[in-house]
């Protein structure tokens, strides 16, 4: 039995607006008509897994970013007509582009000739040990675990209630130097349980903010939902 259950999806921006448009379009979600100018604003598709927030942070991209998302798209160029920045093309040794989005944020696009509505493929994390990684956050929310064959990456699939097909991680040489400005909410019965698998508490629930903030082996933030009085 898993120790969580994935939530949803988090990315921090300094523009919320032109952001919110952006991750809309890209990923094939739809934000309230009654969104907030600075945001918090959720972005939904058909299901509740399927929202990812834009939230506005203070603080500008400085560094390649940790975590990025891996995109269906019908064409790279449609990706660029909606503000994307092409950074490396696709060729003969890669079938995807790596992109920017508007904010410098790097994405990768892979170009589908049936695209789903619902078009997040797979969340990569910049990874030390990416099967250490990986062996962890299967150990919290389940699903297959596969390892890289001699490849720098290891990757999860079918975990319950997870809305993307593969959650990768990858290996980088460079360490985790800010906070990630993509990152996942989790769902748990117990934050105890979270911790005694490994987890670091950044910071706990309190008057402020209704979940707690922990980090990964690796320093990746995400935060911890309880169930809330009513709900028990």
């Amino acid at each position: 039995m898993s120790v969580a259950r994935f939530k949803d999806l988090c990315v921090d921006v300094s523009a919320v607006g032109p952001m919110t448009e952006f991750w809309g379009t890209v990923l094939g979600l739809t934000p309230p008509a009654d969104a907030a100018a600075d945001g918090p604003v959720p972005l939904r598709g058909d299901s509740p897994a399927q929202t990812v927030w834009i939230n506005k942070v203070p603080e500008p991209r400085t560094v390649k970013q940790r975590v990025h998302l891996d995109v269906h798209t019908s064409a790279i160029a449609d990706l660029e007509t909606l503000g994307a920045i092409e950074q490396s093309p696709i060729s003969d040794a890669q079938s995807w582009a790596v992109m920017e989005d508007p904010e410098g944020g790097e994405f990768c696009g892979f170009p589908r000739d049936s695209v789903p509505a619902y078009r997040l493929m797979e969340v990569v994390v910049d990874s030390a040990d990416p099967e250490a990684q990986a062996r962890w956050w299967h150990g919290l929310l389940g699903g297959d675990f596969n390892a890289g064959e001699g490849k720098p990456y290891s990757w999860l699939e079918n975990v319950p209630g997870l809305p993307f097909d593969y959650f990768v991680f990858i290996e980088v040489p460079e360490p985790k130097t800010v906070k990630n400005r993509i990152h996942w909410d989790v769902d748990a019965d117990t934050l105890d349980a979270v911790l005694a698998a490994g987890a670091t508490l950044l910071r706990p629930q309190d008057d402020e903010i209704g979940w707690s903030i922990c980090a990964d082996p690796e320093g990746n933030e995400f935060c911890v939902f309880l169930p809330r009085p009513e709900d028990v």
